[in-house]
């Protein structure tokens, strides 16, 4: 039997290209700063690209699905089957990031992480489950470490399989029923938030169920208050699907692909990442901000910018998505916008 790949190491971002993409970016017939965050994409992405002439080669996205012990506690209302409904509906092209995916020109791969529910075989499904769901983390860990690392293997495997198709850009989404809990826990124990300021409505608590939701989650912190390694965060609070998505981070910025994040549970999953290896950050796009309470917490943690504010809380992926046009236009005009010099248009005079 074959020993199991190790993790990803990702390296630092090289900035050795930052003046010269630079000086190009400035050179174009416009004012300096002028496209506002276009040019910091440019920047980012000629740096991770190590290129002058950044290009986006068959950007995918991932969706990980998984289901979550934490529901026993009724923390969402709806029920843990919905999961595997919504599999299915990705996989019959039927739910928003199928069509988000198909006008953004994203190849869409869905990956059965560890679904409670059995599904049947279904064309175009991965179907890699590290086990039925997770168990209940308000009474015990959700995961062993050796699940965690399984899952985090085999998300970083789903990537080196697109990296070998050309993929150079590549978004994760997700869906398990129940992973807003996860998320607010993760969130709170490793950036070091108040759980109150974590945890939102997900699928659409009511008042009721929202302070149910935050008295679950604050019991269980303080049931696990010893554990802090990024793992074993991960493997106490986590699902499979974040374990996939996390994995999936490390390796994405080891390939040095860039990385479109999407909203607070794939946030929450990239701070696992960053936790284990911080320069994961430098690859990453914050794509939008997410209309779930807690997600402009995890931005600020990062220092991060989002391209886009939608008022969103969809999950699946569909805020990364619909950041690529940006992206696209970003290496549009870094690639064929002519410079003051080449369209023989004055430059700003000097004073």
């Amino acid at each position: 039997m074959n020993a199991p790949l190790p993790l990803p190491v990702v390296e630092p971002l090289d900035r050795s290209l930052r003046d010269e993409l630079s000086r190009l970016i400035d050179a174009k017939t416009k004012p300096q700063g002028s496209l506002g965050m276009l040019e910091v994409l440019a920047r980012q992405i000629g740096m991770i690209q190590r290129s002058l002439r950044p290009t986006i080669e068959r950007p995918a996205m991932i969706v990980f699905a998984g289901d979550h012990g934490i529901v026993q506690e009724s923390v969402s209302p709806y029920p843990q089957a919905v999961t595997a409904q919504m599999v299915a509906n990705f996989l019959s092209g039927g739910a928003a990031i199928n069509a988000i995916s198909g006008v953004s020109g994203l190849a869409l791969e869905v990956v059965n992480a560890g679904v409670a529910t059995p599904l049947a075989p279904l064309p175009g499904l991965v179907d890699v489950p590290i086990a039925a769901g997770t168990r209940n983390f308000a009474r015990e860990p959700a995961m062993t470490r050796e699940e965690a690392r399984a899952a985090l293997r085999v998300g970083a495997s789903r990537v080196r399989h697109h990296a070998g198709l050309g993929t150079n850009v590549i978004g994760f989404g997700e869906m398990g029923i129940g992973n807003s809990s996860s998320a607010a826990c993760l969130m709170s124990r490793l950036c070091e938030v108040p759980i109150d300021d974590c945890v939102g409505r997900g699928t659409g608590l009511d008042n009721a169920g929202l302070a149910r939701k935050r008295n679950v989650l604050a019991s269980a912190l303080a049931l696990h208050r010893d554990v802090t390694e990024p793992i074993d965060v991960l493997a106490t609070f986590g699902g499979f699907e974040i374990g996939m998505m996390v994995g999936a981070y490390l390796a994405a910025a080891e390939a040095k692909m860039t990385i479109l994040v999407d909203g607070f549970i794939a946030t929450a999953a990239l701070v696992v990442a960053d936790a284990i290896a911080p320069a994961v950050r430098d690859y990453c796009v914050f794509a939008h901000l997410s209309n779930e309470a807690g997600h402009r917490r995890m931005l600020d943690y990062f220092g991060a910018k989002p391209l886009l504010a939608l008022d969103m809380r969809l999950g699946e992926g569909t805020g990364a998505a619909l950041a690529l046009p940006v992206l696209r236009a970003a290496v549009a005009f870094l690639n064929e916008m002519a410079s003051f010099e080449s369209a023989g248009v004055a430059g700003r005079e000097a004073r």
